[in-house]
């Protein structure tokens, strides 16, 4: 796909062109948690959560309303690295890792109104595939996956930044 191409998809024009996640789906959080934190000699600090039915308000799969959970590892920023472990099916991770697929599974771009940078997606012809919203402590925030895996290799998400983001389940390493 060329540059021209790729910057023509709504998501990544209404972020600004700029990644500020990028993602691996994992079969064992804790394990790459562990590898990445060897990497370059330094352990970046992994703030862990866990979301599903009872952190997200609304949740969906394949265009129907879903009841799904996964764990995820974010670190550092600019772009931040995230690592998501699926727990209950189903999600586009299970999906991932049941085609035996490794590397990059999405890249995330933060967007102002996850509802609009939707419509324009969708009316750009990307399916979402997989959806959740109130993500957040107050409710607010939500993210959306498209489809984009035949022309780019991996997904796109759009990441609406909640207002108070919950408190991290845990970190990783402890210190």
């Amino acid at each position: 796909m060329s540059e021209d191409a790729v910057a023509t998809i709504p998501l990544i024009a209404d972020a600004g062109g700029r990644p500020g996640q990028v993602a691996m789906v994992v079969a064992d959080l804790d394990e790459a948690m562990a590898s990445w934190g060897a990497v370059g000699h330094t352990a970046p600090r992994w703030r862990i959560w866990t979301y599903g039915p009872g952190t997200v308000s609304s949740l969906t799969y394949r265009g129907r309303p879903a009841s799904y959970s996964m764990r995820l590892a974010l670190a550092g920023s600019n772009p931040q690295l995230e690592l998501i472990e699926p727990l209950e099916p189903p999600t586009i991770y299970h999906d991932w890792l049941l085609d035996d697929r490794r590397g990059v599974h999405h890249l995330g771009f933060h967007v102002v109104d996850l509802r609009a940078t939707t419509d324009r997606m969708v009316d750009a012809g990307y399916s979402m595939i997989q959806s959740g919203v109130g993500i957040g402590a107050d409710g607010s925030g939500g993210y959306a996956y498209f489809d984009t895996v035949d022309t780019l290799g991996y997904f796109l998400e759009a990441i609406e930044v909640p207002d108070v983001r919950r408190d991290p389940e845990r970190v990783w390493p402890l210190t």
